[in-house]
């Protein structure tokens, strides 16, 4: 129970009652927030000060919604007069709770969110709504071991964003794993950590990851890095480069709606008019991985062939994930590359039968 509290609290109690107890699916009377005070903030209030407060809050700009109703009484001299009565008051929420479910569940089944932080944000999204909505998500979960190592992730966030938003470079080592299955920094062929120094563009998510799309200043290309990989980042003074100075940029700006159709798993490469043969059953696939800009042609009773604009390691990775299903025909370059590498894992697999 809280501690008896000053009466000029009783607007700021309404509200927490309103958003603690109330929603389209449950509403309350004058008579059940009044009885809530007492019991929850040991404060007796009358009505007609309930009814005031609740008015004041409407007035102040929240988004309270009532019914009303005519009740006939009798006035002190016996004459009956009409009495408007407003009840089933509830809170407009910003978020519905499906809304909020799928925040929540975006944020627990994603890799790259720390656990702890996980369960931060979990429960600060869960506050958004009230005690009927966080009742619902109690049994929703993610095992710490399922999630990053690499604590600074927030922290990278908010560097990145101020660094693009100023237009300067940053300077960051990389993490990867090693055979003890801790993260350890990347290192050169001298054994030192390696540095880098990019040239951020954008944060996005892809397949449950965080990724910045940048330049290494070294390089005069385009590469994406794992966020929760990076670690130990400060802002440089310099300005970065143009992304349209770039290789692969073609001299525009970069768009993020064509960058994330083209690279489809976050491989770094060029981007080529690949020309693909599959079984008609990987339609599906190939509409879920490439989206809807994709050509068909020469279509078969079992197979069709497909035209994309996307990076060449991309197409690469595709075609091996759905081997033998796919065939890459085009370019020529990319289809010697894929029968190198299949030929090379078939000799592995047939020289340890």
């Amino acid at each position: 129970m809280y501690a008896k509290q000053p009466k000029k609290l009783i607007i700021m109690n309404i509200l927490d009652i309103l958003k603690r107890y109330t929603d389209e699916n449950h509403r309350l009377s004058q008579k059940e927030i009044q009885d809530i005070l007492a019991r929850e903030y040991d404060m007796k209030v009358d009505r007609k000060a309930i009814k005031r407060n609740l008015m004041n809050l409407i007035e102040f700009g929240y988004y309270i919604n009532y019914s009303e109703s005519i009740r006939i009484v009798k006035d002190k001299d016996g004459k009956e007069q009409e009495n408007v009565v407003l009840s089933d008051f509830h809170l407009k929420r910003e978020f519905t709770d499906s809304e909020l479910r799928l925040l929540i569940d975006s944020v627990l089944f994603s890799n790259y969110i720390p656990y702890k932080q996980d369960m931060e944000l979990e429960k600060k999204l869960s506050g958004l709504s009230n005690v009927y909505f966080k009742s619902r998500v109690k049994h929703i979960a993610r095992m710490p071991e399922d999630k990053t190592d690499n604590k600074q992730l927030f922290y990278n966030i908010e560097l990145l964003d101020e660094a693009i938003d100023k237009g300067q470079k940053v300077r960051f080592h990389y993490l990867e794993y090693k055979s003890d299955k801790k993260l350890h920094k990347r290192c050169g062929e001298d054994g030192k950590v390696r540095e880098y120094v990019m040239n951020p563009y954008q944060l996005v998510a892809k397949e449950g990851k965080y990724y910045l799309i940048c330049n290494n200043d070294k390089y005069n290309s385009v590469g994406n890095y794992r966020l929760d990989r990076i670690t130990d980042m400060e802002i440089l003074p310099e300005h970065i480069k143009p992304f349209n100075t770039l290789t692969g940029s073609d001299g525009r700006p970069l768009n993020l709606q064509e960058y994330m159709e083209k690279h489809i798993y976050m491989f770094s490469g060029k981007t080529v008019r690949a020309l693909f043969r599959i079984t008609k059953d990987c339609i599906s696939d190939v509409i879920d991985v490439f989206g809807k800009d994709v050509r068909f042609s020469e279509e078969t009773d079992t197979h069709i062939t497909v035209t994309a604009y996307v990076n060449d390691l991309a197409m690469m990775q595709f075609a091996k994930s759905y081997t033998p299903w796919v065939e890459i025909i085009k370019p020529d370059e990319l289809r010697e590359d894929m029968i190198e590498l299949l030929s090379a894992g078939l000799e592995k697999y047939q020289n340890n039968k």
